[in-house]
């Protein structure tokens, strides 16, 4: 008979972020105990609240956390009883996912929860790009006798965007593009059917015909081994020229060398990024060094609406998967029957099925 275990634990990394995780956990779940650690941390005491804690709540972003802690095989075999990972926005580039499954542990995610503050934040970039905002700005503050025609742009009404990714993130944009600014979309994801696309107000097409027909390209897909250098120097040859690119999903899917590149040739007029293969990218990094990027420090979801969401929705996530809830956003459906006899053993009960 399995053997019933009703304390609750969780582990959390200080990244910084308020509100958090732990917080939304320990506001409203009194009977969760919700371990705060810091990567700097005794290892000692971090190992052993980790052994005993049945989830995980960890950040998105891969480089605020150490190897030693990311959710891999290794962290996995030293805590026995860890039935959940949960990554705090929609990406989950810290967790091991195979090896989650194949240890029988849930990765969820929580996707959605910052979408409206990213979708905002690329179509500012895109706006920005073709009115020349950051150049005008740089240059009024530090020069005069410049021709207000060096700082002629175009305007995105009616022209043609096209979406990598039509997620969360995509089919805002999408809507805001295309009801608020009168855009031709075009959508490139193989795993969203004709019919999804068609219903967020776009055109599901191939990358080719997205490649050739987009003036302004917007980045929404996850990083993956499919997905990397996704966009590379053919890619960015085949669109028409002065073109735009805006990427806020992850650095790798647009190689930066190949940006680089074409930004320089002219052949992409302007380039709005706000992920990088290096988080942040060194101050030496050639993209900065060019007038027509836009940089931002892997902020787009970073807003006072969107931390709220994101600690909310991980501390609900988490404690209605102690309770034996199925989760409402689980990465590795798949886990599901290892899953159950696991939860079992810890808890002495089995979780929902659905």
């Amino acid at each position: 008979m399995p053997t019933a275990k009703k304390e609750k634990h969780v582990f959390w990394f200080d990244d910084g972020r308020r509100p958090n995780a732990a917080d939304a956990l320990e506001a409203k779940y009194k009977d969760i105990t919700v371990h705060r650690l810091a990567f700097d941390g005794p290892q000692a005491d971090n190992w052993g609240a980790m052994s005993v804690s049945q989830a995980y709540c960890i950040t998105s972003a891969r480089h605020e956390v150490p190897d030693e802690y990311k959710a891999h095989a290794a962290l996995i075999e030293r805590c026995p009883d860890l039935l959940a990972v949960s990554t705090t926005g929609a990406g989950y580039d810290t967790v091991d996912v195979p090896a989650c499954t194949a240890a029988g542990v849930l990765v969820v995610n929580q996707t959605g929860s910052n979408a409206d503050a990213v979708s905002e934040h690329a179509v500012a970039m895109m706006l920005s790009l073709t009115k020349k905002i950051p150049q005008t700005d740089r240059s009024l503050r530090t020069e005069r006798g410049v021709s207000r025609e060096t700082f002629k742009g175009w305007n995105a009404n009616g022209r043609t965007l096209g979406i990598i990714g039509f997620g969360n993130v995509g089919t805002r944009v999408a809507r805001i593009c295309g009801l608020g600014l009168q855009m031709r979309v075009l959508a490139y994801d193989p795993y969203v059917s004709k019919e999804k696309i068609e219903a967020g107000g776009a055109t599901k097409v191939d990358l080719a015909t997205l490649l050739k027909e987009a003036r302004f390209i917007s980045v929404h897909c996850p990083l993956t081994d499919e997905t990397r250098d996704m966009i590379a120097g053919p890619q960015l040859a085949a669109m028409p020229a002065g073109g735009y690119v805006i990427t806020t999903a992850r650095g790798g899917i647009v190689s930066e060398g190949a940006l680089e590149a074409a930004l320089k040739s002219g052949h992409i007029a302007g380039a709005g990024l706000d992920v990088w293969v290096e988080e942040p990218p060194p101050l030496t990094h050639p993209l900065l060094k060019l007038d027509n990027v836009i940089a931002s420090y892997h902020t787009a979801g970073v807003t006072y609406d969107s931390r709220i969401a994101m600690a909310e929705w991980n501390g609900q996530q988490v404690a209605g998967i102690l309770k034996g809830e199925r989760p409402p956003r689980l990465v590795n459906p798949e886990v599901w029957d290892k899953y159950v006899p696991r939860f079992e053993r810890v808890f002495g009960f089995r979780p929902a099925m659905k």
